[in-house]
């Protein structure tokens, strides 16, 4: 019996994928050949007639099945790519997302002509903001919590293998504590962060990838989604120096209770929407008097 053709095992895997109602199937297909073969898109349609020898068919049609039963691509592959830079991720991080491209976007507007400024990402999970930061603002100094020892490995190891290693610091604990622990207060410029903003009400309406997949403590946030906002808050206020600045991703429809919490302190809360036109980004400016 021949050996399956590229094409062939291509076609069978977005067939298997659209079976099971899979999202972008022929993408994941595509990303999944992509990874058994170790080559880029244009090989596998420029070299149609290619074998695939058979180990490398049963491998490709074992990930296929891991896709079809929900696990996310990203997961199979153990990689992702945010602001042009590959990314390590497991299931002890969030897939970076690419809508938090306008995160890191709208935090570098604020602090880029600021040499020499300081930096935390809260809850940096795979390091992704952190290290877009690190690779915008060679002078800047840049900082990442996470209260996850899993997540700060996983981020740890991606500022190595970027070579980063040396510009970012990672700190374990709950939100800004570490930092003001210690005697950081007052001393930076930008808090940024993505954090936990999926309520108990609308855990039915995720995904089911990240439902049964990504690590919840990274995406629900417990009652109505807004508490890592609101302890947040008080918290950058205490971190940041006068005239500082922070910028949240926020969740669809979120915009009027994000911006409700920000109280006394802050100055300039501006909300920004991300490419399709929805609400994604917060951004506010600690006041200086």
């Amino acid at each position: 019996m021949s050996p399956m053709l590229l094409r062939e095992a291509l076609r069978t895997g977005i067939e298997t994928l659209i079976e099971d109602a899979i999202p972008s199937p022929q993408l994941a297909a595509e990303l999944l050949l992509m990874y058994v073969f170790r080559c880029d898109r244009s090989y596998l349609y420029s070299h149609p007639e290619q074998p695939v020898p058979p180990e490398a068919a049963d491998q490709y049609f074992r990930l296929i099945a891991e896709r079809a039963a929900g696990r996310p691509t990203q997961y199979i592959t153990g990689h992702q790519e945010f602001w042009d830079l590959d990314f390590e991720v497991t299931p002890n991080v969030l897939i970076p997302r690419p809508e938090t491209e306008h995160l890191v976007e709208s935090g570098l507007e604020l602090v880029r002509d600021g040499a020499g400024c300081r930096v935390v990402d809260v809850g940096t999970g795979s390091g992704c903001i952190a290290l877009a930061f690190a690779s915008e603002l060679r002078h800047a100094e840049v900082h990442a919590t996470d209260i996850s020892p899993g997540a700060l490995e996983v981020a740890r190891r991606n500022a190595a293998r970027l070579g980063f290693a040396e510009r970012v610091q990672f700190w374990e604990g709950d939100l800004l504590m570490p930092l003001l622990q210690e005697g950081y207060a007052g001393s930076f410029d930008l808090a940024i962060s993505n954090p936990p903003y999926v309520g108990d009400h609308e855990i039915h309406l995720v995904q089911r990838e990240v439902r049964e997949f990504e690590p919840r403590l990274a995406w629900h946030g417990p009652g109505d989604g807004n508490e890592f906002y609101r302890r947040l808050l008080p918290q950058a206020l205490q971190l940041l120096r006068p005239s500082g600045h922070i910028v949240v991703e926020i969740g669809y429809l979120k915009a009027e209770a994000v911006t409700e919490l920000f109280g006394e302190g802050w100055t300039g809360i501006k909300v920004s929407p991300d490419l399709a036109g929805i609400p994604r980004v917060v951004a506010a400016t600690k006041s200086s008097l």
